[in-house]
């Protein structure tokens, strides 16, 4: 499926994660994404493990990707769990291991502003913006947070105008763009206490 002549000149989104689980916030960015981006696609790229979250607590990665696919719903949102295939684990690893495989498509790494906050704690978290533009989404209480951190501040130069956002792969390396998207209070965490409340007091 994953294979590169399929997806040659295609600007593909790519939404990393645990999806533990997958959402409608997760959705609806997606969708955002397709349109003010101008992308052919996103992929949601389901992580067999983050290195920054705890095992414990942790769906199955075949229950995490059904899961996804199911709440995708959407012909141009694709699931995919490539890292096992890819042998990766950190994102800059990833990035340069999809570019290698697929040297014909522009890729735009796409995350929520909690992550741009936290990125300076990711492995080689520089060369993530040197191998895609970096799309990042409003999240409620983080925006903030966010603009005035280690990565948006040392990248503050290279940051492109919201008017400019359409054309964001096609930008010179490093390019990053905060999108003011509608804000979504959907929490996987709070999904998985209310799930987990539901099991132990089941009416």
């Amino acid at each position: 499926m994953f294979s590169g002549p399929r997806y040659a000149r295609l600007t593909i989104g790519i939404l990393g994660g645990s999806f533990n689980p997958a959402h409608d916030g997760h959705r609806r960015i997606s969708l955002y994404a397709l349109k003010t981006l101008g992308l052919d696609r996103v992929w949601w790229l389901v992580s067999p493990q983050n290195p920054l979250k705890d095992r414990a607590g942790m769906a199955p990665l075949a229950e995490r990707l059904a899961e996804a696919r199911r709440v995708a719903a959407h012909p141009r949102v694709e699931v995919t769990a490539i890292e096992t295939a890819l042998g990766t684990q950190f994102t800059a690893d990833t990035l340069a291991a999809l570019t290698r495989r697929f040297p014909k498509t522009r890729f735009v790494w796409l995350m929520g502003a909690d992550n741009l906050r936290q990125i300076p704690r990711w492995r080689a978290w520089t060369r993530i913006f040197a191998l895609a533009p970096v799309a990042v989404f409003a999240r409620p209480t983080y925006c903030l947070n966010a603009l005035s951190g280690q990565a948006a501040q040392r990248y503050m130069r290279r940051r492109v105008s919201v008017s400019g956002v359409k054309g964001l792969a096609r930008h010179k390396r490093p390019a990053w763009a905060f999108l003011r998207n509608p804000l979504d209070m959907t929490s996987a965490t709070a999904i998985r206490q209310a799930r987990a409340t539901r099991i132990a007091h089941p009416s």
